[in-house]
Parts: C-alpha cells; structure tokens; sequence
C-alpha cells in the first residue's frame, strides 16, 4: 500500500468519525432550557425557592400578628365555678368569734376590651362584669353583683415605652424579610448558573472526549500503515497508541462527570429523576455599562445586611433606654370609673347604678443597688460602641463588594471575548495541524501539542462563559439591582 493510498484512507475515516457526538435516543423529547429559563424555574419551583417563599410567608404572618396585636382586643374571662367548703371565723354581734362550717359557690364572667397606646405604652380598657355568690352555712344566701361598664387605663411613668420600641424593630424586621426574601431568590440564580455551566461544561467535554478519541483512533490506525511500509518508527507508533488509551479513559471521566452534573442540575431545578435535559447556552451577552457609583449606591440602598445594622443599632439603644428608665426610679397609674350594683335577683344589679370610681398611684424607688444600675448602663452603652464599629466595618464592605463586583464583570466581558477568539483560533489550529499530520508535513508531537491546546482553549472559552455569568449574578446580588433594566430588585409577591 502506498503512502498516498494510506493518506487518502485515513483522512477519510477522519471526516466520518472527528465530528460524531454523543446524543441520546430520547434527545427529541428533552426538555430545552436556556441558562435564564433555568434560573427562571430554579426561582419559582426549586425547593429552594420554595423553602425561601415559606420563611418569607411566615415573615409575613408574623408581622400581620404583630398588627392585629395593636387593634383592641376583646376577651372573655370567667370562673365557672369556683367552690370552697370551709371553716371559718364568723364575728358574733356581742364582738365573739365563732367557727362556723361554710360553703361558697362563686361564678363570674368578665368581657373586656383593651387598646394598646403607642405614644405612651400604656393600655386603656373597658369591660364589663357580673358576678354571683351563693354562700350555705346557718343560712343560705345567694348574691349577685354587676359591673356593666368600666372605662380605666393603666399607664407606667418614667418607664421606657417597649411599645414604641416593638413598633421600630417589627417595621424593620418586615423589611429585612422582604429584602432577604429578593436576595435569596439571587443566590439561587448564582446557584443554578454553576449548575448549568457544570453540565454544559460536562457535556461538551464529553463531546470533545469522545471527538478526541475517534481522532487519536483513527490516527493510530494511520500510524499502524505508516509503521509497516517503514515510514515512522515504533516510538511513534507507541507514542500514538498511548494517546488513544489516555482518551479513552478521559472519555470514561467525562461520562461520569456528564452524568453527576445532570443530576445535580436535575435538583436544582427539582425535574424528576431521569429527566432528559437539554440546555442551550446564550451566545450573545448583555451590554451592560455597570458603573461603580451607581453599584455602590445601589448596594447601600437595597441590601438587606444594611436594614440588620439599623436594626441592630436600635436594639442596642432599646437595651440603654431600658438600662436607664427600667430599673430607675418609676411610677405606675391606674384610673378606672363606671356604674356596678348588687342585689339578690339578676335582674336587680343592673336597675339604680351607682358609680364605681378608683385611683391608684404605685411608686417604684430603688434606694441602694450597688452599682447594678450604672453597670448595666455602661454595659448597655459599650454594646451600642461595638455594633456602630462593627455596622461601620460592614457597610465599608459593601461599599467594597459592590464595587468590585461592577469591575468584575467588566473584566469578565474582556476575558470572555479573548478566550472565544482563542478557542476559534485553537479550533482552527488543530484542524490544520490534523490535515497537515495526515499528508506528512509535521510531526506527531506537532499535532498533539496542537490538540491539547485546543482542549485548553476549549476549557478556557467555557470557564471565562461562565465567570461572565456568575459575575453577572454575582453584582445583582450584591446591589439588588437590575442594571438591564435600571430598576431595583423585588422579590415576587
């Protein structure tokens, strides 16, 4: 067999197997995912998502307890009965005291309405009550007593108002749940991009494994008629053989690694177990004019972390004002009027009111406590040094993150298209090198350095795709805003 009869053979094999790839039977049927239909899924239907979307409803219901917390309330209270037999002490008209056997049977019922009062934290009520005694001794005696209306309220003084503060923290912790609630749903799309580019990387390298070892095959085989008509030694020969072996166990890890990621993938986006998937990698990238300032700005005016510093901040002063005004001296009111009445019948406690009226003033004045007030106020204040400290260290690196983030994907928009063009290059480079190889022009160690790095270019290609992507993920999260359409980031309602 002659050498050009040789050639023209192997170049031919090479046209028919080089391009082959590996696709499944049921491809028709795959489910086709772009990388945002991906994410779009993996946020309205992955577990995460929908572990997210209940820590974000149980936000929201506690914050509607809160509110509902704040309107008048109305309870009923009774005893139904109350029973005691008993002997006691009976005062006789002479002034002697006789013991006497006795039984009681008491029931009362009570329904009261109550408001919290912001401003001064104190509570107004109203209620109204009756009650009934039945008493068995020398004598039965049965007595009812009514109270249909009574308007009181109960007020501390110089005591911190814990309503205002209530009111302060639940309005911030509302918005750090919606907030983290937005910024969940952007972790899990940073999460699914590394999912899709594992897969995709996975099966294009597959791809390239499989394209590489129908090449080295058919290559080897060129090399086995070259080697018997004398035209290249047994090291070449061997040299050949080696790098077909070595891509048929790269073939064998990129399957499995193939196979991993689509699970993976598959769990992300919560498809069933055994799902075909197809995914569809966007070739064109947004042009976005990311500026620094305005990632900053964004960050400082979106991000969740910065809500938890202010909260943070207010609890540290809650604990002053309570170290200073709750264990100081204090007061306590309570003013109540109304109309009550007794009477044998049920009927009778409520003809003829008379008026109920009461007053009452508690004074609360600690006289020797050994520094613990003064220490809890000191303590108090320290706590509230270290969280300025720490909110100030925390919102420096946002500052940061933020702006990093907005040169990053410009770098990674740079990266991308030299690492396209290189793959292009690298592309092209090993088919000439391949042709030239099959005709006799360059060497075998021309060729597989020329392959080898093809796959590099490939690999970089794919890396700097997906470092574009998560970069891109990756400054939404940290600003919370969308900058292709210059709008802030909500999460779904």
């Amino acid at each position: 067999m002659t050498h050009t009869s040789i050639s023209a053979l192997a170049l031919g094999a090479l046209m028919m197997l080089a391009p082959v790839s590996h696709v499944p039977l049921h491809a028709q049927q795959a489910m086709e995912f772009t990388l945002r239909d991906a994410v779009e899924r993996a946020q309205r239907q992955g577990l995460q998502a929908k572990a997210a979307v209940a820590q974000r409803n149980a936000a929201r219901q506690r914050d509607r307890a809160f509110a509902g917390s704040l309107l008048p309330q109305l309870s009923l209270n009774g005893n139904l009965p109350v029973y005691n037999r008993s002997i006691i002490p009976v005062l006789q008209p002479d002034g002697s005291t006789v013991f006497r056997p006795q039984q009681q049977n008491e029931a009362a019922l009570t329904a009261q309405v109550s408001q919290r009062l912001p401003v001064t934290g104190g509570d107004l009520f109203v209620n109204s009550s009756l009650s009934r005694l039945d008493v068995s001794g020398d004598r039965d005696i049965r007595t009812w007593q009514s109270t249909p209306l009574l308007v009181g309220i109960r007020q501390d003084l110089f005591r911190p108002n814990r309503q205002r503060w209530d009111n302060r923290e639940q309005d911030l912790r509302y918005d750090i749940s919606e907030r983290t609630f937005a910024e969940s749903l952007e972790e899990i799309a940073i999460a699914t991009t590394n999912a899709f580019f594992d897969h995709y990387n996975a099966r294009v390298g597959l791809e390239n494994a499989e394209t590489n070892v129908a090449v080295n095959d058919s290559l080897y085989t060129l090399n086995e008629g070259r080697f018997e008509v004398g035209r290249i030694g047994e090291n070449d020969l061997l040299q050949s053989e080696l790098a077909l072996l070595r891509a048929q166990n790269a073939v064998d890890a990129a399957r499995l690694e193939h196979d991993r990621t689509l699970a993976a993938l598959r769990l992300a986006l919560d498809l069933p177990v055994g799902a075909p998937v197809r995914l569809t990698v966007p070739t064109d990238i947004p042009r976005l004019a990311a500026d620094t300032a305005l990632a900053v700005r964004e960050a400082l005016k979106n991000r969740a972390a910065l809500q938890e510093l202010e909260l943070s901040e207010v609890q540290a002063e809650r604990r002053i004002s309570e170290s200073r005004y709750g264990t100081g001296p204090g007061a306590s009111v309570q003013a109540s009027m109304g109309f009550n009445q007794t009477g044998a019948e049920a009927g009778a406690v409520y003809q003829d009111l008379r008026q109920a009226q009461r007053f009452s003033v508690g004074v609360q004045i600690p006289v020797l406590q050994w520094g613990s007030r003064s220490g809890q106020i000191e303590a108090a204040r320290a706590d509230l040094s270290r969280q300025e400290f720490s909110n100030r260290q925390m919102r420096e690196q946002t500052v940061q993150d933020a702006h990093f983030a907005a040169l990053q994907l410009a770098l990674a928009e740079r990266v991308l298209q030299v690492a396209a063009k290189a793959d292009t290059v690298g592309t092209k480079r090993f088919d000439v090198a391949k042709n030239r190889y099959v005709i006799g022009r360059i060497g075998i160690d021309n060729l597989y350095q020329a392959q080898t790095e093809k796959d590099g270019a490939l690999q970089s290609y794919l890396q700097a795709l997906r470092g574009y992507w998560v970069a891109y993920y990756q400054l939404r999260r940290l600003t919370m805003y969308d900058f292709e359409r210059n709008a802030p980031i909500r999460g779904a309602p």
